[in-house]
C-alpha cells in the first residue's frame, strides 16, 4: 500500500462517516488529500495523521473521539494492521507487511515515474537564474545558481509545473562600456582602465575579435578610431564571452529556453508600454522633471525614479518593463533567483508586482543565495589562473567534475554560505556525499547483477509478506517518503531537500542490506521467492536513487 492508497483510504472512511451521519461534517470541508507523516519513533507505526485534530471541532466533537471512529473505520481496510489513538487525537498507523512490501513492485512498474506529482499541473512558471553579465566567465556564485536553479526547475516540472528557464542577457549599460574599453587597452597594449576588467581571458577575447575580423576580411579593430573600435570591441567581444558562458553552463549540465537581452527592453518601447500601465493605475507621478513610481503605496521604504529628468529610463525600469514582459508572455508565476548583495532588491520589485496588480511572493517569488567558499588543502581558494580576481565555473569543474560540482552547490539551502572542500569532494570516500549516494546506486546495481547471474529473476515471483524484517520496514518507509519530499522541494523552492533525503536513503540502504543480505543464494542454496521479492526492493531502491539524482542533474553509474 502506497502513502497515496492510505490517504486515500482515510479520505474513504470521512466520507463515509459523514454519509451515513456519524460526522455532522459539511462534505467540503473533507481534505481532497489527508496528510500523512512518518513517526519520528519507529514503534509508533508506519504512518501518523492529525486529520482527527483538523476537523473534530468542525464535526462539533472531541478530537479524540473523533479519532477512535475513525480508527474503528480504517482498521477495517485491507492491509492495515493496526491503527492506534494517542495523545489527543492523533492515529497511528501499521500497515501489514505484505501491504507494504507491495510498494517495491508498484516503485518499480512505476519507474522514472515515481516521485512525480501534479501539485503544479497548470502552472506556467518563468525561472530566471545566472543571468551573470557577459564580462567575463561565470564565477562561483553564479555556477551555484545554475546548480541549484537547473535543479529547481526539474523538481517543478517533476510536480507538473509548466517551466521556462530563462537567462537575462545583461548586453545594455555601464559594465558592458567597461568591457569593451578593457579589450580594446589590451589590444592596443595599454594599461587597462581603472575600472576595468583583468585576467588573461580578457587577452584572449580582445586577440579573438581581431583575428575574426581579419580573417572576415574587415578592417583591423586596433586601427579604428576609438569610439568605433569599442564599439567593434564591444559587439563581438560580449558576443565571444557569453558564448564562453553558455557553452560552460551547457558542460555544466544547464541550457536554457530564453535567452532575454536587456537591450530588447529599451529597443522596443516596453519601458515606455509599462510606464503607461503604471500610470492608467494612477500609480506614477512626476516631479523634478522625473517620473516616479509611487513605490511606498506597496510597502517599499521609497518612492522610485523610473524615467530621470533627462529622459533615460532609471536602472529599475527595465526591471519593471521586463517583470511585465513576462506577465504578458503568459507566465502565472515569476521566480528569480539572485545574488547575497540583491536583499534591497525585493522590497522595490514586490512594489512593482502589486503595482500591476499582482500578488507579491506568489506573481512574483524572489530568491536570495549567499556565497560559495572553496578551500583546498585546508586553505581558502581565492583566485582563478584565468580569471584573475575571481573563482569559475571551470575552476570547480576541473578540480571535482560535473557531478560532485552540482550535487555540492545543490546539496545545502540557497540562503546559507557553504564552504566546499575540493579535496573531500574529488575523493572516494562516505564522507563524500556525493559519493555516498552515487556508490550506493552503483551497489544495487551489483546487486541486481549478481543475483541475475546467479539465477534470480524478480519476475518469476513476488511475495511481499516476506519483507517483513524491521530493516525493511524502514527501508520502504524511506522509498515511499520520496514523492512528499519532491513535493515539498518544489512547493518550498528547495531542492536540497532531496540531495538530503538520498543521503538518508543511501544509509537505509546500507543498513537494510548489511542486515539482510539474502537477495542472492548462497552456495547451492536454491532460489525462491525471498531472492527474488529482496531482489524488487533493490531495484526498488535503485529506481528511487535514480530518479532523485536526476532532478539534481547528477548522474546515477551503474559502476564506480
Amino acid at each position: 500500500m502506497t502513502p497515496a492508497q492510505l490517504s486515500e483510504a482515510l479520505r474513504a472512511a470521512l466520507v463515509h462517516a459523514v454519509d451515513d451521519g456519524t460526522f455532522a461534517l459539511d462534505p467540503a470541508a473533507i481534505p481532497a488529500t489527508v496528510h500523512l507523516e512518518r513517526p519520528r519513533q519507529r514503534e509508533h507505526g508506519d504512518w501518523a495523521t492529525n486529520v482527527a485534530m483538523q476537523l473534530a471541532k468542525k464535526a462539533g466533537t472531541n478530537p479524540r473521539a473523533f479519532a477512535e471512529e475513525l480508527a474503528r473505520r480504517l482498521k477495517e481496510t485491507s492491509g492495515v494492521a493496526s491503527v492506534e489513538v494517542a495523545g489527543p487525537g492523533f492515529l497511528n498507523i501499521r500497515l501489514d507487511a505484505a501491504a507494504a512490501g507491495e510498494l517495491a513492485r508498484s516503485i518499480v512498474e512505476q519507474g522514472g515515474e515515481y516521485g512525480r506529482n501534479d501539485t503544479l499541473a497548470g502552472v506556467r512558471l518563468n525561472l530566471e537564474f545566472v543571468s551573470a553579465n557577459p564580462t567575463g566567465p561565470l564565477h562561483i556564485g553564479g555556477v551555484r545558481w545554475a546548480a541549484v536553479g537547473d535543479s529547481l526547475a526539474r523538481v517543478l516540472q517533476a510536480s507538473g509545473a509548466d517551466v521556462a528557464r530563462e537567462y537575462y542577457f545583461n548586453d545594455h549599460g555601464a559594465q558592458i562600456d567597461r568591457f569593451a574599453r578593457s579589450l580594446v587597452a589590451r589590444a592596443l597594449s595599454e594599461d587597462a582602465p581603472e575600472d576595468g576588467y583583468g585576467g588573461s581571458y580578457i587577452t584572449e577575447i580582445a586577440e579573438q575579435v581581431v583575428a575574426d575580423a581579419l580573417a572576415a576580411g574587415e578592417p583591423d579593430p586596433r586601427t579604428l578610431p576609438r569610439d568605433e573600435a569599442t564599439e567593434a570591441f564591444r559587439a563581438r567581444g560580449v558576443e565571444l564571452m557569453f558564448a564562453e558562458i553558455k557553452q560552460s553552463l551547457h558542460d555544466f549540465g544547464v541550457d536554457f529556453d530564453v535567452y532575454f537581452h536587456e537591450d530588447s527592453l529599451h529597443e522596443s518601447g516596453a519601458v515606455e508600454h509599462a510606464v503607461e500601465r503604471l500610470r492608467a493605475g494612477g500609480h506614477v507621478f512626476e516631479q523634478d522633471g522625473a517620473v516616479w513610481l509611487r513605490t511606498t503605496d506597496f510597502g517599499d521604504d521609497k518612492d522610485r525614479v523610473v524615467i530621470k529628468s533627462d529622459g533615460e529610463g532609471a536602472y529599475i525600469s527595465g526591471d519593471i518593463a521586463y517583470y511585465l514582459d513576462k506577465r504578458e508572455r503568459g507566465f502565472d508565476r515569476v521566480i528569480l533567483m539572485l545574488g547575497a548583495d540583491h536583499h534591497g532588491y525585493v522590497g522595490r520589485m514586490m512594489a512593482v508586482c502589486a503595482a500591476f496588480g499582482d500578488t507579491p511572493h506568489v506573481n512574483l517569488e524572489i530568491l536570495i543565495g549567499q556565497m560559495v567558499n572553496l578551500v583546498k588543502d585546508g586553505e581558502p581558494v581565492r583566485m582563478s589562473k584565468r580569471a584573475g580576481t575571481v573563482l569559475t565555473i571551470d575552476d570547480l569543474v576541473d578540480a571535482v567534475g560535473v557531478d560532485a560540482a552540482r550535487y555540492s552547490l545543490a546539496r545545502s539551502s540557497a540562503d546559507s554560505t557553504i564552504d566546499l572542500d575540493l579535496d573531500l569532494l574529488a575523493s572516494a570516500k562516505n564522507e563524500n556525499p556525493v559519493f555516498y549516494v552515487q556508490y550506493a546506486h552503483a551497489r544495487t546495481a551489483s546487486i541486481g547483477r549478481n543475483a541475475v547471474d546467479a539465477g534470480v529473476r524478480k519476475e518469476d515471483g513476488f511475495d511481499a509478506s516476506l519483507l517483513d524484517h524491521e530493516s525493511e520496514a524502514v527501508l520502504l518507509g524511506q522509498l515511499a517518503e520520496f514523492p512528499r519530499i519532491v513535493a515539498q522541494a518544489a512547493e518550498l523552492r528547495e531542492p536540497h531537500r532531496v540531495a538530503r533525503y538520498l543521503e538518508d536513503l543511501a544509509g537505509t540502504f546500507h543498513k537494510w542490506y548489511d542486515a539482510k543480505r539474502r537477495v542472492v543464494p548462497f552456495g547451492d542454496e536454491p532460489v525462491d521467492d525471498g531472492h527474488r521479492t529482496r531482489l524488487w526492493l533493490v531495484d526498488a531502491t535503485r529506481q528511487v536513487l535514480a530518479n532523485g539524482l536526476g532532478l539534481l542533474g547528477v548522474s546515477a553509474p551503474e559502476r564506480m
